[in-house]
């Protein structure tokens, strides 16, 4: 049962991270470019399984009094350690329909643009220039927060980096979003 709501919670975040952001960003307005496709535009697009659950969503809240504060790394291959400076970190609930984005997402994949509806429900937060950021106003619940680090050259990006947590209401959750 664990193992099963921990992969929910991560394709959560990372259908997050394909929609769309240390300055909070409202919920919707934004979305981040696709960090989760290859490096050519021609890639093979999955074509989504699970349709949006509108009521599944209608069930959470868009808003609360939670927060997520952390630092967004990346350790390369070679030992280095680049910072995840002005990226988007997304903080998403954990849905059925976010985990079929997130398990795509992890295989390396790219899936279909996500129903506009889930970006409602979905928090986004800017890193500063050394990689610190706050995600503020989330609901209780349990949330994946994700990111991607742009890699030197910049014509790829990191592998996603995903961390499952669970907020009380109120609360503020310190997460270190490294790979």
């Amino acid at each position: 049962m664990v193992a099963g709501n921990l992969r929910l919670g991560v394709m959560a975040l990372t259908m997050t991270l394909v929609l769309a952001g240390c300055e909070s960003l409202s919920t919707g307005s934004f979305q981040m470019p696709d960090i989760f496709g290859g490096s050519g535009s021609d890639e093979a697009v999955v074509k989504r399984q699970i349709p949006f659950p509108a009521d599944e969503y209608a069930k959470l809240e868009k808003k609360g009094t939670s927060a997520v504060q952390g630092r967004l790394t990346y350790e390369t291959s070679d030992g280095r350690t680049l910072i995840g400076a002005d990226e988007t970190v997304s903080v998403a609930p954990a849905t059925r329909y976010a985990a079929e984005a997130a398990d795509v997402a992890l295989s390396g994949r790219k899936i279909e643009p996500a129903d506009p509806r889930a970006r409602e429900y979905t928090h986004y937060a800017k890193t500063d220039d050394n990689g610190y950021f706050v995600v503020r106003g989330i609901p209780s619940g349990v949330f994946y927060v994700a990111g991607s680090v742009l890699l030197p050259g910049g014509n790829s990006r990191s592998p996603i980096i995903i961390k499952q947590i669970e907020l009380g209401e109120g609360q503020t959750r310190d997460v270190d979003l490294s790979r």
